[in-house]
């Protein structure tokens, strides 16, 4: 890009940059972001005020037409990724309504029970002593107990819902905690798991919350599910 300086007219202090007010440059730096014909606007404004005996150099020049295609890019990119995301959100909600009315095995502690029946699966990867206690919805501790754990996965561990004492305690929620020991002595753990009707789906949250036995669970967390008629 060259300009014949001898035709020019005397040179009068031209500017080398706009400067708008301050207020604009807050709203237009705001909106190379967001709009695309914005960094377009500024781009070929500063093209236009450039100084006749000192033009942009052309390196510069080219630069500035790589960043003016890199905004471009990114702006394509961040719409493709927004509409990704929105189908991800159609599709866990699809997905959740599914599993409405199947029985879910999930990870966790506390169980419902219900008519003098609550269930827990255990695993665990060595033999150990345990010591189980099952405590109400307020911390009292309504049973405790001492087992022998085999190495193992899908362990069945039932409660009838009676206390030590023969008390027969209400439907309601319960959790279960057990301390397990190896033969030497040294700690053991031991996971729970816990099954249930998935009775709703919450499609107002992301993800999407499924209700098992008055607890929520998002997708991710099933680790299996059951339909009625089928074996596990």
């Amino acid at each position: 890009m060259s300009v014949d300086a001898t035709t020019a007219t005397p040179p009068v202090s031209a500017p080398s940059a706009v400067t708008p007010n301050t207020t604009n440059t807050s709203t237009k730096t705001t909106g190379i972001a967001d709009n695309f014909q914005t960094f377009l606007t500024l781009l070929t404004t500063q093209l236009k005020n450039q100084n006749p005996l000192d033009p942009l150099d052309t390196n510069q020049f080219t630069q500035q037409l790589v960043q003016f295609a890199g905004v471009e890019q990114q702006l394509k990119s961040n719409d493709a990724l927004a509409s990704l995301v929105k189908l991800q959100t159609t599709a866990q909600a699809t997905q959740a309504l599914n599993f409405v009315g199947a029985t879910a095995v999930v990870d966790g502690s506390k169980a419902a029970l219900a008519n003098g029946k609550a269930s827990w699966s255990l695993a665990t990867d060595k033999p150990a002593a345990a010591e189980v206690s099952i405590v109400n919805s307020t911390g009292q501790t309504v049973y405790s107990g001492k087992y022998t754990i085999t190495a193992g996965s899908n362990q069945a561990f039932a409660w009838d819902g009676k206390g030590n004492d023969g008390t027969q305690w209400p439907d309601g929620n319960y959790t279960l905690s057990i301390t397990a020991t190896d033969a030497a002595g040294q700690n053991v753990a031991v996971s729970t798991e816990v099954q249930g009707v998935i009775d709703s789906a919450d499609l107002s949250k992301t993800p999407p919350l499924l209700s098992i036995g008055g607890q929520t669970f998002t997708l991710d967390q099933v680790k299996k599910v059951v339909r009625a008629g089928t074996t596990g």
